[in-house]
């Protein structure tokens, strides 16, 4: 089997469809590319496959912001996004426009 076509895009707003966290992506990986330690940390029934997209996220929940990484097959495309809360928003993206974050020109800097 070869390489998937990721199904979210840079900019986009997600939610995991398990737990309550939700954020926006800013990378995306083709396949896993973490360490096994990462990896062997999930619960051995909700580990997802290797073989799919990985999304780097800036993720928030009710209490905190932090950097997600999560597989393609736990994450749902939220339908109205609303902004997101974490302070690093600003650095990579420049406004929510029509439901994405637009990216920032990183030629600029």
């Amino acid at each position: 089997m070869g390489i998937r076509l990721a199904k979210y895009r840079i900019g986009q707003v997600v939610r995991h469809r398990i737990h309550p966290f939700r954020g926006v992506i800013f990378d995306v990986d083709p396949v896993f590319d973490n360490t096994d330690e990462w990896y062997e940390s999930i619960p051995e029934g909700m580990r997802p496959t290797k073989d799919q997209p990985f999304y780097h996220l800036l993720a928030e929940n009710e209490e905190t912001t932090y950097t997600a990484y999560v597989s393609e097959q736990n994450l749902v495309a939220e339908d109205d996004p609303k902004p997101i809360k974490h302070p690093e928003v600003t650095s990579l993206f420049e406004a929510l426009k029509e439901g994405f974050y637009v990216p920032r020109d990183r030629r600029a800097h």
